[in-house]
């Protein structure tokens, strides 16, 4: 597997990478966490405000009120299904 190489900017081709012992998930978390952090010290909280409400109405505008009727009904039957599996598990039911 080719490792990603990127610095603390998300820049790629720098020399920055797991150190051994350490998988990809956690070194790519941390880089993550890293960029995140940079993008927040650069922009402000209010960039994340900003870009998702501009996602939710692109996503409102390409799918409709039904798409989170859909959505929400899933997420329903989800809650459901986890609720009724704790009740099954719980010695206490």
């Amino acid at each position: 597997m080719e490792q990603i190489r990127v610095d603390a900017a998300g820049d790629p081709g720098a020399t920055e990478s797991p150190a051994p012992g350490r998988t990809d998930a956690e070194f790519l978390g941390e880089i993550g966490r890293k960029g995140g952090a940079s993008t927040r010290a650069r922009y402000g909280t209010e960039h994340y405000v900003e870009i998702g409400r501009r996602g939710g109405q692109t996503t409102a505008a390409r799918y409709g009120p039904a798409f989170y009727g859909r959505i929400g009904r899933k997420g329903g039957q989800r809650v459901r299904e986890l609720v009724a599996r704790a009740k099954e598990l719980s010695p206490n039911a």
